[in-house]
């Protein structure tokens, strides 16, 4: 791995942060390189939440909303009172593939976005889907519920992209039109989820059931103020390196196995469905039927 033109002083590349699969930091640091065409443009605007790993992901990490200590100065950072902490946050902004590779330096495996800009804060341009089993509901059911909700918004008129979680759960994104307040997003994620839950038994739509044994719960309280999803092309701390992984909809089915979209695997991986997702905003002025 070359440093020319870097401004990152790299540091223990042969840590080993995946012990199952002996994953280095420079591999790590390898994969974001790789991914970066496709991250960058989703990342550009986006504050950050992190999740550091410096020992492994089979030891403590720990989650970072705050710029870490020893920020370079051109690190972009974007400033946003927190009422929960009663004080300002200095989120993290990664604008380019420097601040990309320094933050896979610092360990910083997953990276959680917003779904709204600094540009416009309060305005989202994704409405995100979050369909996440409680067992023992399993993938095989994520998937039913994901073609449910594809159905849906076809029947809307709506366009939707979707990716693995990289964990036990899949998320659809609707790309919006940057004119919506985070409630109405999650009045129309919630809406989705009453609409689900009349079409399928394991499907739950109220925060009061999200636990239930054997159930999906369609998360709707993600489209709000200070929510975040794991970034497109993020690895996840897993035994198994996952990556939250785009996919095309006939990819959706049956069998369907997270582990398979890893930090090795996704080398060969050429396509990139969600490449025009942020071209693709829509309204939500839709019929119900």
């Amino acid at each position: 791995m070359s440093q020319e033109l870097m401004k990152v002083d790299f540091t223990n590349l042969e840590k080993v942060l995946y012990p199952e699969l002996r994953i280095t930091k420079a591999q790590v640091i390898e994969h974001y390189i790789r991914m970066a065409p496709r991250m960058l443009d989703i990342l550009d605007k986006r504050p950050l939440s992190l999740t550091r790993f410096p020992d492994g992901v089979d030891k403590q990490g720990f989650y970072e909303k705050d710029e870490p200590v020893g920020t370079p100065a051109w690190v972009e950072r974007f400033k946003r009172y927190s009422e929960s902490a009663d004080r300002d946050i200095h989120y993290v902004v990664c604008k380019d593939l420097d601040t990309l590779v320094w933050l896979a330096n610092l360990a910083a495996i997953e990276l959680h976005v917003t779904l709204s800009r600094t540009d416009s804060f309060d305005n989202p341009d994704f409405a995100l889907i979050d369909i996440d089993p409680e067992p023992p509901a399993g993938y095989d059911d994520v998937v039913d519920v994901a073609l449910l909700v594809k159905e849906t918004l076809d029947t809307l008129g709506l366009r939707c992209y979707i990716k693995t979680s990289g964990k036990k759960g899949l998320h659809v994104i609707v790309p919006v039109a940057r004119e919506y307040t985070f409630r109405q997003t999650r009045e129309f994620v919630h809406r989705i989820g009453m609409d689900l839950a009349k079409k399928s038994e394991i499907v739950v739509s109220e925060f009061s059931r999200s636990r239930d044994p054997g159930t999906i719960f369609i998360d709707y309280t993600q489209n709000s103020h200070g929510k975040t999803m794991v970034c497109p092309y993020s690895l996840r701390a897993t035994p198994k390196a996952t990556v939250s992984t785009p996919l095309e909809w006939d990819q959706i089915k049956k069998g369907l196995d997270p582990e398979k979209y890893n930090i090795l695997t996704l080398r060969e991986n050429e396509t990139n469905p969600w490449k025009d997702v942020l071209e693709d905003a829509q309204r939500l002025e839709v019929s119900w039927k």
